[in-house]
């Protein structure tokens, strides 16, 4: 090993030391507080869950994906044909996804996840008339209202609960069918990364990137919640931009972004917040946006889609925000501690997102001081910025979105969750990494102790 790659794995030794360190105090600080003062509202901080070791049907098969992927992923990635690969991560995924469901078991793990008390599938009956229930949704939002609606519901925009409404009305009825749809939808979040990877940095970074979208301890989270289908929506919105800015689907592209970044802004709130990135990938891509200036007034009328038919329903965006505040600090959001959550939400995103990642992040910083490749102040766009920088300038506004949401406290605990959207662009920093193997390793026995140690739920 040279002198600088010994210099380079110390480095990000250090980064995962210190990653180690942040979620150890968010552990022990947060249980001293919890123990002594019952204000975090979680049983075992800084996660939002229980200890309670347990083996499950699913186990065999997590522990057969985790160790085939980080075996042979690397190498599959490479060699595979692009479309195969892409089918290829969305099957793992899948499988990886729903194989730690299935540790807690099928009832527990996917079919009641979505049916609990604070879930969107109790207020599917509510919407036997949709445009009625859209008029009066933000006169249930606040906790002394009539009928309130459960947290979930209350928490997010309507586009959330009509989904499970949609699928209810089409027959698909029931927690096993909407945690199927939150799976098999969530699971092509990954895919949506690499098509972006891929138009923006280049093949090769997206392939080495490959195996950790796949085996991302994100997984524990994405099964079964309603948040991984944001996530691929979200993921799908920046996708079909990276296409439109690099020239492979301008007008279809720029289209499909606007309209699904309009649907992602009516499924949560905070993902709103991926404007950020959609603007780094303008930024990478303004060459092909000066040539193409249709391409902006596509994006911004796509976007104006969803918005305007929610609004001609007689849905309020922004009074339904404004008494969402109101509700969340009625309950545990008024509560908890921002002094505590503010840096405890970030060591629950490096749970979700790895040690691995924690190296990537470092990585990434470097890549972006060094900037090799050249200048963003050129004209000619992301291409003459080298391939590691431009994609590091995408992770980067990932990253950027996520400590907004952070320092919002309006994401005080269950961010393991609420930011899987913003963690799926984060793992990408994890193809700057050397010895892949030993780093996938890494990811998949913590996504596996977590989901064996641990009674996830929310």
């Amino acid at each position: 090993m040279t002198r600088d790659l010994r210099r380079d794995l110390r480095r990000d030794l250090y980064a995962v030391g210190a990653a180690v360190l942040l979620v150890t105090a968010a552990v022990l600080i947060g249980h001293h507080i919890q123990h002594a003062h019952h204000t975090l509202r979680v049983n075992w901080p800084p996660l939002l869950g229980s200890w309670g070791p347990h083996l499950g049907p699913g186990t065999p098969v997590a522990v057969f994906v985790a160790v085939a992927t980080a075996g042979y992923g690397p190498a599959l990635a490479a060699r595979l044909p692009w479309r195969a690969l892409l089918a290829a991560a969305w099957a793992t995924a899948t499988a990886w996804i729903l194989s730690l469901a299935l540790i807690d078991g099928w009832q527990r793990g996917v079919a009641g996840r979505l049916t609990s008390r604070h879930e969107y599938l109790q207020a599917v009956g509510r919407f036997h008339d949709v445009p009625a229930a859209l008029r009066d949704f933000t006169q249930h939002i606040l906790l002394e209202s009539p009928d309130n609606w459960p947290a979930h519901v209350a928490g997010h925009p309507p586009a959330a609960t009509l989904t499970f409404v949609l699928l209810d009305r089409v027959g698909l009825r029931g927690g096993g069918w909407a945690g199927t749809w939150c799976v098999a939808v969530g699971a092509t979040a990954c895919v949506a990364v690499l098509v972006a990877v891929r138009a923006l940095a280049d093949e090769g970074l997206a392939r080495r990137a490959a195996p950790f979208l796949v085996l991302a301890p994100a997984a524990v989270w994405m099964g079964t919640s309603a948040d991984a289908y944001f996530a691929a929506v979200a993921a799908w919105s920046v996708a079909l931009l990276a296409l439109a800015v690099t020239g492979r689907r301008v007008r279809g592209g720029a289209l499909g972004s606007g309209l699904l970044f309009g649907l992602t802004c009516y499924l949560s709130y905070g993902l709103t917040l991926f404007a950020l990135i959609g603007a780094a990938v303008l930024l990478l891509g303004r060459g092909r946006v000066r040539e193409r200036p249709e391409l902006l007034v596509l994006l911004l009328a796509g976007a104006a889609v969803v918005p305007t038919a929610f609004t001609l329903a007689g849905f309020d965006w922004w009074e339904a925000y404004r008494l969402l505040v109101t509700r969340y600090r009625q309950g545990a959001g008024g509560i908890r501690p921002y002094g505590y959550w503010v840096w405890a939400n970030l060591a629950c995103a490096v749970l979700i997102t790895g040690l691995a990642t924690a190296a990537g992040l470092r990585r990434t910083g470097e890549t972006l001081r060094h900037r090799h490749g050249g200048s963003l102040a050129r004209p000619e766009g992301p291409h003459r910025w080298g391939a590691d920088a431009r994609l590091a300038l995408l992770v980067a506004a990932a990253l950027l979105a996520l400590l907004v949401a952070d320092l919002s406290g309006m994401s005080k605990a269950e961010t393991e969750r609420i930011w899987l959207p913003f963690a799926m662009w984060l793992l990408p920093s994890c193809a700057f990494l050397t010895r892949p193997r030993a780093w996938l390793a890494a990811q998949a026995a913590l996504a596996l102790l977590l989901n064996h140690l641990l009674l996830t739920g929310w």
